[in-house]
Formats: C-alpha cells, sequence, structure tokens
C-alpha cells in the first residue's frame, strides 16, 4: 500500500466520521458551538440568498433599480456578519480549542475567516459597498467605442481576431480599454477604502488580507509563482516568436512593430488564432448549448436544469461577462453568458458549466450549510478549467460529432488545435503573473505610477511592447480588479489543480492512460470520481487537504509541466 493511498484513507476516515452521527455524547465545546453555528446559520442563509437574487437580477437587468436593491442586501448581511457581539463569541469558540468534532471546528474557522474582513466601520463597509456597484454597473453600462459608434465586446474580439489593418485593430482595442478611464477614480478610491479596512484589522495592505481570508500566505503565493515563471519563461518566449510571426505577416508588419491590439484578446490571455485551424468554424453550426447537454449527461453530471434557470444570451444593459453563482446552496444554480457559436463560447460555456456541476447540485446537503460549497476558489476553477479545455480537443471534437469528416482535416485541426491549447496554457500562465504582481503593488503603493507598473509588469511577463507615448488606466479595464480583488492568481493555481486532477483521473479511472488521449466524454465512472473525490466533501477539507485527497499529492506543477510540453 503506498502513502499515497495511506493518505486518503486518511482523508476519507476524517471526512466521513465528521458527516455521521457518534455513537458517544458530544462533549459541552461541540454542544456551545453548535448551537451556536446552528442559530447564527438560520439568520445568515436567507439573507445570502437575498444578496445573491439581487446580484442576479442587478447582472441580468442592469437597471438602477437593481443596483440599489443589491446594495441595500449587501449592507445587511454586512451588517450581521459585522456584528461585534457575535464575532466575539465566535472567536471565543475557535480560539478555546480543544473542539473533537472536525467537522464543527472547520465551521467555526470557516465562519471566523468570512466574519473577520467585516469587523471594520460600519460606514466603511456600507462605502465599500457602494463604490463596488458604482464601478461595476459602470462595467456592465459600458459598451466600446470606435468610430464614435457603439459595438459589443464580441464585436471587438472579432475585429481582434480578423482584422488586417492595424489601425482598424488598434481603435477596437483602445475602445475596450476606455472603461478605464471611466473607472479609474472610482476605483483609486475604492483601493483606498480597502487598504484603510485591512489596516483597521491589523493586516499591511488588503492584498495581506485578501490572502489571509482565502487560507493562503502571500510569501508562499509568490514562492510558487517565481517557480512558474522559471518554468514558462523561455517555453513561453520561444511559442510567442512562432506566433508573433505569424501576427505581423497577417497585417503586413514586422514583428519589432506588433503592439497590444495585435494580439486576439484585449488583454493578450489567450492564445492567438493563427496556426490555420479554425476552431470557430467546428462550432459556428453547432448548437453549444446542445452540445453541453450531451457531454454533462454522458459523465453521469446533468446540467439541463441549471440551463433553464440560466439567462444565456446577449441582451441590453446585462452584464457583458460570464459567470456560475450558487443562489441557496440547496440546489438553485444558474449561469450569465451571452453565448454566440464559436470557439471561445464553446470553452466558456464548458467552464461555467463545470462550476455548476462543482455546487450544491453535487455536494449533498447532508453537508452542513457554511460548508456546502467547492473547497476554495481554486478547486472550482480548476474544475472549470479542467472542462474548458476539451472546446481545443481533437479526440474531444470527433467523439461529440463536430470533428471534420475528412480525414487529413480533421488531424490537422486536431493538430492546430493542440498547439493552441499548449499556447494558452504559456500564455496564460504569463498573463496570470501581470495580475497577480499588479494588484500587490496597486494595494501596496497606490500612489505609485499604476499605468507604467501595469506596463512594466506586461512587458516582462507577456513580452508585448507597450504602446509609445500612451499614458491612460489601462489596468483599471479588467473588470477582476473591481469585483473580485485579488483573486486573479487563484486562476492558475486552478490551471495546475486541472492539470494534476486530470493525471488523477488518467491514472486512477482510466488505468494509467496516457493524460493526453483522456476526453472524459461518454464515461460515466469520470463523474462518479469526481463526486467522491472532489464535490461530496464540499468545504470540510482545505484546499490542499482536497487536492492530496483527490490527486494524491500537494498542489505542485508538475503536471502542468506536463501539460505544455509538446
Amino acid at each position: 500500500m503506498t502513502d499515497r493511498t495511506i493518505y486518503g484513507m486518511a482523508l476519507v476516515a476524517i471526512f466521513f466520521s465528521g458527516l455521521t452521527i457518534n455513537a458517544t455524547e458530544p462533549d459541552s465545546r461541540t454542544l456551545e458551538a453548535n448551537a451556536f453555528l446552528n442559530e447564527f446559520v438560520g439568520r445568515l442563509q436567507p439573507l445570502q440568498t437575498e444578496v445573491n437574487l439581487a446580484w442576479w437580477d442587478a447582472s441580468t437587468k442592469g437597471d438602477d433599480e437593481s443596483f440599489r436593491k443589491k446594495q441595500e442586501a449587501e449592507n445587511r448581511i454586512d451588517a450581521m456578519l459585522a456584528d461585534p457581539v457575535h464575532f466575539q463569541r465566535l472567536n471565543t469558540l475557535r480560539e478555546r480549542g480543544g473542539i473533537p468534532d472536525r467537522i464543527v471546528a472547520r465551521r467555526l474557522e470557516v465562519l471566523y475567516l468570512r466574519c473577520l474582513e467585516k469587523q471594520v466601520d460600519s460606514l466603511l463597509l456600507q462605502e465599500m459597498n457602494a463604490k463596488s456597484n458604482t464601478i461595476e454597473k459602470a462595467f456592465n453600462a459600458f459598451r466600446p467605442k470606435v468610430g464614435g459608434e457603439e459595438i459589443s465586446g464580441n464585436e471587438v474580439r472579432n475585429v481582434l481576431l480578423k482584422s488586417a489593418d492595424s489601425t482598424e485593430r488598434q481603435a477596437a482595442w483602445e475602445g475596450s480599454k476606455g472603461v478605464g478611464a471611466v473607472v479609474e477614480k472610482d476605483l483609486l478610491e475604492l483601493v483606498a477604502l480597502r487598504n484603510r479596512a485591512a489596516r483597521q484589522l491589523n493586516f499591511a495592505d488588503y492584498h495581506v488580507m485578501k490572502m489571509f481570508l482565502s487560507e493562503q500566505k502571500q510569501g508562499d503565493i509568490l514562492k510558487l509563482f517565481d517557480e512558474l515563471d522559471e518554468l514558462t519563461r523561455e517555453p513561453f518566449r520561444k511559442a510567442k516568436g512562432e506566433f508573433d510571426a505569424k501576427l505581423a505577416k497577417h497585417c503586413g508588419i514586422t514583428v519589432a512593430e506588433l503592439r497590444p491590439w495585435h494580439y486576439h484578446d484585449p488583454f493578450f490571455q489567450d492564445s492567438p488564432a493563427v496556426f490555420g485551424a479554425d476552431l470557430d468554424g467546428l462550432y459556428r453550426e453547432q448548437d453549444i448549448l446542445k452540445l453541453c447537454r450531451v457531454f454533462y449527461a454522458g459523465i453521469d453530471l446533468p446540467i439541463e436544469d441549471v440551463l433553464e434557470r440560466s439567462d444565456l444570451f446577449e441582451k441590453p444593459g446585462k452584464s457583458p461577462h460570464a459567470f456560475c453563482t450558487d443562489i441557496d446552496r440547496d440546489g438553485d444554480v444558474r449561469v450569465l453568458a451571452n453565448v454566440v457559436p464559436s470557439e471561445r463560447w464553446m470553452e466558456t460555456m464548458l467552464h461555467e458549466l463545470g462550476h455548476a456541476v462543482y455546487s450544491s447540485k453535487n455536494i449533498p446537503n447532508t453537508v452542513p450549510y457554511l460548508l456546502r460549497e467547492n473547497s476554495h476558489i481554486l478547486t472550482t476553477e480548476g474544475i472549470a478549467m479542467m472542462f474548458g479545455r476539451l472546446s481545443k480537443n481533437g479526440l474531444w471534437q470527433e467523439k461529440m460529432g463536430v470533428a471534420s469528416q475528412d480525414p487529413a482535416t480533421r488531424k490537422k485541426v486536431s493538430d492546430d488545435a493542440a498547439r493552441v491549447l499548449r499556447n494558452q496554457l504559456l500564455i496564460f500562465s504569463r498573463w496570470c503573473q501581470v495580475m497577480l504582481r499588479f494588484e500587490k503593488g496597486l494595494y501596496e503603493n497606490p500612489a505609485q505610477d499604476l499605468n507604467k507598473l501595469w506596463w512594466d509588469l506586461v512587458e516582462k511577463y507577456q513580452m508585448v511592447k507597450r504602446p509609445e507615448g500612451r499614458n491612460a488606466p489601462d489596468y483599471a479595464s479588467k473588470i477582476h480588479i473591481v469585483v473580485a480583488p485579488v483573486y486573479y492568481h487563484n486562476y492558475m493555481m486552478g490551471e495546475l489543480f486541472a492539470s494534476q486532477l486530470h493525471h488523477a483521473i488518467a491514472r486512477d479511472v482510466a488505468g494509467d492512460a496516457d493524460p493526453r488521449k483522456v476526453i472524459y466524454a461518454g464515461d460515466r465512472r469520470v463523474g462518479d470520481f469526481l463526486k467522491k473525490k472532489v464535490f461530496e466533501p464540499g468545504a470540510t477539507l482545505s484546499w490542499n487537504e482536497l487536492t492530496e485527497f483527490a490527486t494524491g499529492a500537494s498542489l505542485n506543477p508538475k503536471a502542468f509541466a506536463e501539460d505544455f510540453r509538446p
């Protein structure tokens, strides 16, 4: 029996012992903590559902009244979480320790981390909510302007994907960045408010605090990202040289003349489609939602009910982005999207529905409410990314009936798509370096020249030349800095988790198969593995405990390194 097997069995024992009723009578500390938690959650649960519904309405409608209700709901739940009397009792129960019931102790810790952030002046919390909602509303309402006319985000991407005219590309790219100037002032005020809140709680700044609240240490994460930098720098430089030559040729310029608008994504976070594979063509005549239904049902993780509750197509005022939300932790799971038939939206829907299956749909309601969610944002991102990668997998395309019927064409598309996916992993790794280090610098010293910091990092990690003479708040055009602060590094850690979990599936489900040949489609064993190893524990295990439970090792970049080799 291997050490990995022994460790996995130990975690299984811990997990299930915490969810079953012990034969012995609970001790007084457990009873006291459990009574407090049950009373608190009884009041918290309806407020959380109200907040989630208000956020859904604001995102799908975009009107002033919906955002007003969202802000009011957020203020109500913040007031409850901030209550100093309840927090003092919670902290006393937590610091006393010695609670033999692991699940009760874990519930205390999770609630403590959530409440700690709110132990600041109530007016400050309300100010932060108001400012965040103002900026989010501006993002939802913003549409890029090119030549005085509004266009959609999808139209911007279409120009960046197809146009050979550098002037047209630059206009579309600059138009997409226009939201930065709209929100910059409010964003900097929000940064100041967030830092003030962090310092009230004795943290150096908001970035350090958010890491702590998500059970991470800034130094550990930076060390991991330094390792990733070493791992990816030269492979990325080589890959970029290949597609830079193609991008330059397409636009009739030299490689030295390439600028940010010559890439196919406004932030250069996706792989340019320059290798001849018409991936969008594969999906142009396909029903994206039907493919998702068939795929997820085939692995015994059906999502029909999620799609019925979701809002999936473009409309005025609606958020132009995509997300999944678990409204009540009791099965009401929804996706917001703006689907058009393209490879990007195939990937996006596989991704968002990956979040959906890792939710209260598949976390048993025997798991207490506070723990009836994913173990960590990086683990749910990892599941979503693992599924999202399939849109570029030639074997998956063939299995799902979207590949070309011509063998030569099918092989070429498959090979090209594999190269695109490899490049995407490298590119995304470098992009996440920018986001992590920019947000760290933003909160450490918001008075510095942030435009310079942004482009210094872009040049260093993405190796993209800044536009000469440009001095605009392009950093502020990334919505995550507003609505999901100090979050983006978890996307990269999610990629590591996705690779590590995929290799575990290849080993433990597919019988030591080549990970590059494992595509899940039609294999119900995959759904069973994920339910037992990832979904059912919910947040009873911390993110690294869950990683070891599911894969046999702590989070590391080894499998990721294998996934981006040629």
